[in-house]
């Protein structure tokens, strides 16, 4: 436990991210000062226990859980975080709160915005760059890559799949649980399985890479919560850092945060092996471009 923290900004990624674990009254602390991290870091132990209708044990409790010693770092750490990120969004327009009905059109663009903004800008401070780099390094090794998620997390996995295929490497992704469950069992030591899930508990996603794995081909997670079903699936867990809205069901902050780890992985296997990729992305795009200018005519 740190006697007085480092601040990393990352401390509002560390509670989002252990909130799925903590006991309910540790939870209601996290979500006082998730949903308002500025006035929480203006409280004192015994007023925030009172507001979150806890006692002080929970709040040191709390405290200590997210690897502080003292209340008052926790504080300082988290003003530091709300200048942060009002510095990274201080060029969008001012908003607060969630998405409600009365929202206006302008309103609920300008929440979007803050959201997404926010959670690109976390998951890129909060990615573990050794990690990236192991799970660049298995998929340039890889004979074959297949994918797989659930919903919205489908989309993530096939965006990675188009993306690898352009550079020549041998892709596959599956829309269908049953398909990629059979298909993980055939896969051997020279494939390696991506699976993605927002929360890391989604059952079929969590099947598809234990057999993957079961099978002998290595494991990548891109999921929310390091501590997951899914992540203990995994070699390599690549961890977003969304912020969803009351609007989970529409996958906002974490589709776009999968897709910007997507995106990191496929540019760093397509820089690692830059010659055949350029060559491929300009072969690629010859064949697409060529089309449409015969459509046209």
């Amino acid at each position: 436990m740190r006697e007085m923290p480092e601040d990393d900004g990352t401390v509002l990624i560390r509670i989002r991210a252990a909130m799925p674990a903590l006991r309910p009254s540790e939870r209601r602390i996290a979500e006082e000062f998730v949903g308002d991290p500025a006035g929480a870091a203006n409280l004192s132990i015994a007023e925030l226990a009172a507001r979150c209708g806890t006692s002080t044990t929970s709040v040191v409790r709390f405290y200590q859980r997210m690897g502080y010693a003292h209340y008052k770092d926790l504080r300082i750490d988290l003003a530091r975080a709300v200048a942060r990120e009002e510095l990274t969004t201080s060029s969008l327009p001012e908003v607060s709160g969630d998405i409600d009905r009365n929202d206006s059109l302008e309103g609920i663009v300008s929440k979007v915005a803050m959201n997404e903004t926010l959670s690109i800008a976390d998951t890129a401070r909060s990615l573990d760059m050794e990690a990236l780099g192991a799970a660049v390094s298995l998929l340039l090794a890889a004979r074959r890559i297949d994918s797989f998620g659930v919903g919205a997390s489908s989309l993530v996995g096939l965006d990675l799949q188009q993306k690898l295929s352009r550079i020549g490497r041998t892709a596959i992704n599956w829309h269908d649980s049953h398909s990629a469950w059979t298909s993980a069992a055939t896969l051997d030591s020279g494939c390696v399985a991506v699976a993605v899930s927002h929360t890391g508990a989604t059952v079929d996603t969590v099947e598809f890479l234990s057999i993957a794995r079961k099978s002998g081909a290595s494991t990548v997670a891109i999921t929310n919560f390091h501590d997951s079903p899914l992540a203990r699936a995994a070699d390599v867990t690549l961890t977003t850092a969304a912020r969803e809205t009351k609007f989970r069901s529409g996958a906002l902050g974490s589709r776009i945060a999968q897709l910007m780890v997507v995106d990191c992985l496929f540019t760093g296997v397509a820089q690692a092996s830059y010659d055949e990729s350029m060559a491929a992305l300009r072969n690629t795009y010859a064949v697409v471009h060529e089309r449409v200018i015969h459509k046209r005519t």
